[in-house]
């Protein structure tokens, strides 16, 4: 009995994973016990569950019928033991939060280093890049995105108050280049764009208005997948860069960088913290709630 569940475990692990190397690194074991364990589970049922090859491992049909039967009875099994944790005198745990680089350096540390202060038995592990991870296969406690891209069947709670997106050059820049008045004119001009991971494509520029929103594709001599290269780039008066306000730090303030198109930047829901519904929740991942929520001003 011992062993089938710890095969069941590795297959598991192998089938979320997507990788025997991620897989063994997560459980701790090494590649060859793994495979072991995974070829003698499929002996027993006599079922191919896996499909290997050298670059990837892909479930079969009958592994996803196992992998969607057991796998999130191992979710509340694991849920149920943090669960013990309300009976120690501290809570602990590890809890993992998928979210963007940039909301990680702005919002989330800063939030949660009393709490790792005050309770030494949390561990926090945070996946940080840009693309949308499925937090639910992925195995993931919470994931945080902007809020009006958040699946309705998951519970959403800000972290953060609205923002506004910016565009902004140097003043090197607009010494070279006219100041855009309108959205349209920025096909006139060298603008820094970013590449989105989820989709591979290029990131449109969203603009808004009373008058409605616009959408631009726009064009230039650098593409980057992170943020903050974008800013080095504006201050070095390479191009127009496209971000939420606060990735700008106070290089606006301090003149470095110049705003244009302000009023078609109007305020949009900020970051939320999102997870599943039927999520049981441990004391842990409680407290990171609860320290994350954003309150109003003189309430924090």
């Amino acid at each position: 009995m011992k062993r089938n569940l710890n095969d069941l475990l590795s297959f598991v692990a192998v089938a979320r994973e997507g990788s025997f190397t991620r897989a063994a690194g997560f459980l701790g074991v090494t590649q060859p016990a793994l495979s072991q364990a995974i070829t003698g589970l499929e002996n027993r049922l006599q079922i191919r569950l896996l499909t290997r090859t050298t670059r990837n491992v892909s479930l079969t049909a009958a592994g996803e019928r196992l992998l969607e039967a057991i796998g999130h009875r191992f979710d509340e099994i694991e849920a149920e033991l943090d669960m013990l944790t309300a009976l120690r005198d501290k809570p602990a745990g590890t809890v993992r939060i998928t979210c963007g680089p940039d909301v990680l350096q702005t919002v989330l540390l800063p939030k949660l280093a009393p709490l790792l202060r005050e309770y030494p038995d949390i561990n926090l592990e945070f996946d940080a890049n840009h693309a949308f991870r499925n937090i639910v296969a992925d195995r993931f406690d919470a994931g945080v995105r902007l809020g009006d891209t958040i699946d309705k069947d998951m519970i959403a709670i800000p972290i953060g108050p609205p923002l506004r997106m910016a565009a902004v050059a140097s003043p090197d820049y607009f010494a070279r280049h006219p100041v855009p008045q309108t959205p349209q004119d920025l096909v006139h001009h060298n603008c820094i764009n970013m590449r989105m991971a989820s989709t591979g494509g290029l990131y449109v520029w969203e603009f808004d208005h009373p008058d409605g929103p616009v959408n631009v594709r726009v064009n230039g001599q650098l593409i980057f997948n992170t943020s903050a290269h974008m800013v080095d780039a504006a201050l070095a008066g390479l191009g127009l860069a496209f971000l939420p306000e606060q990735e700008f730090g106070d290089h606006i303030s301090a003149g470095r960088l110049v705003r244009v198109l302000e009023t078609w930047c109007q305020p949009f829901p900020g970051y939320y913290l999102y997870y599943p519904s039927r999520k049981q929740p441990s004391p842990a991942f409680t407290l990171v709630v609860e320290a994350l929520k954003e309150r109003p001003q003189g309430k924090r």
